[in-house]
């Protein structure tokens, strides 16, 4: 009996926990999803020492949110990184939105399409409408997340470090005439948190291949410079929190110079931090207390930018 009570216990706390973690998944479209055209192309989930998602056919995202009680209000959806080949989903998407989380903030892990998916039909076109969408999506569900709706930013992580900055640059206020009214809701976001990003597409520095995966073999110089956010940075600009390590052989560090160098030319507020060790795709650094602490000054940054506005 006492056995029986106990497993009972365990039972009930488990169910309550479950039922009490607040999250959620959401398709970022109903019906028709745009720019899309079926290929039969299938989805695929590899899981090793990461979880990596290929070939993204319906994009959502999943909703984390911390107890009432401690949410600042503060919201970020993140975008993983994976070189716009892959998604990074669980190192840089849902692991983070738990840390998010323990220090109050909502955290909404973005699954979008992937230029290198057969389904795109305007393949640089794909990611940032997602991203745009999700930013919509959030802000207008707003109240009903316990969220600020002033106080939304992006977060993303090398590729994904590059949409979120391409989302920080490339924005627009909603259209008001929309039916959808999601639709309706500005995709801005209030503020910007860019790991280890790649940035520019023109600039020596450039990440070759997240640059081919997004644009192709011979892209037009256009959009060379289109998708080279150090050259969309204006006075409009989220501000911006910008980390990496030193020793990236990855996406080499002057990606986060050039965006952090434009903030500055633009007066737009910004932090940068650089640590010696940690390589490419570090993710929360967890196990190395020096990689690890650029958590805790994002933690300190997010309490001094919720106190500013």
């Amino acid at each position: 009996m006492k056995k029986l009570r106990i497993l009972l216990i365990c039972f009930f706390s488990f169910t309550f926990l479950c039922v009490n973690a607040q999250n959620f998944t959401y398709p970022l479209y109903t019906g028709t999803i745009p720019n899309s055209i079926h290929k039969g192309e299938p989805e695929t989930v590899e899981v090793k020492d990461i979880t990596l998602l290929r070939k993204v056919q319906i994009p959502d995202i999943a909703v984390f949110l911390p107890s009432k009680r401690f949410a600042t209000g503060q919201a970020v959806v993140i975008c993983p990184g994976g070189g716009y080949w892959v998604l990074a989903y669980d190192l840089e998407g849902t692991d983070i939105a738990k840390y998010l989380n323990s220090i109050g903030v909502a955290a909404i892990v973005l699954k979008y399409r992937l230029p290198t998916n057969e389904n795109c039909v305007i393949s640089h076109k794909a990611p940032l409408m997602d991203a745009q969408r999700a930013m919509r999506m959030v802000r207008a569900n707003a109240a009903n997340w316990n969220i600020d709706p002033t106080k939304i930013g992006v977060m993303g992580f090398s590729a994904g470090g590059h949409l979120a900055a391409t989302l920080g640059t490339h924005f627009d206020s909603g259209n008001k005439l929309a039916t959808d009214s999601i639709e309706k809701q500005s995709c801005r976001p209030d503020f910007m948190i860019l790991m280890y990003p790649v940035i520019s597409f023109v600039d020596k520095s450039l990440h070759s291949g997240s640059s081919k995966a997004l644009l192709g073999e011979n892209p037009s110089q256009e959009l060379l410079n289109l998708y080279s956010n150090e050259l969309q940075v204006t006075a409009d600009t989220p501000p911006s929190f910008i980390a990496l390590a030193d020793d990236d052989n990855g996406v080499p560090a002057e990606n986060s110079l050039l965006m952090y160098s434009a903030l500055r030319k633009n007066k737009v507020s910004a932090e940068l931090h650089i640590v010696s060790e940690g390589g490419h795709g570090f993710g929360l650094g967890t196990g190395n207390e020096h990689i690890s602490q650029w958590s805790n000054s994002l933690r300190l940054w997010l309490n001094w930018l919720n106190k500013t506005k």
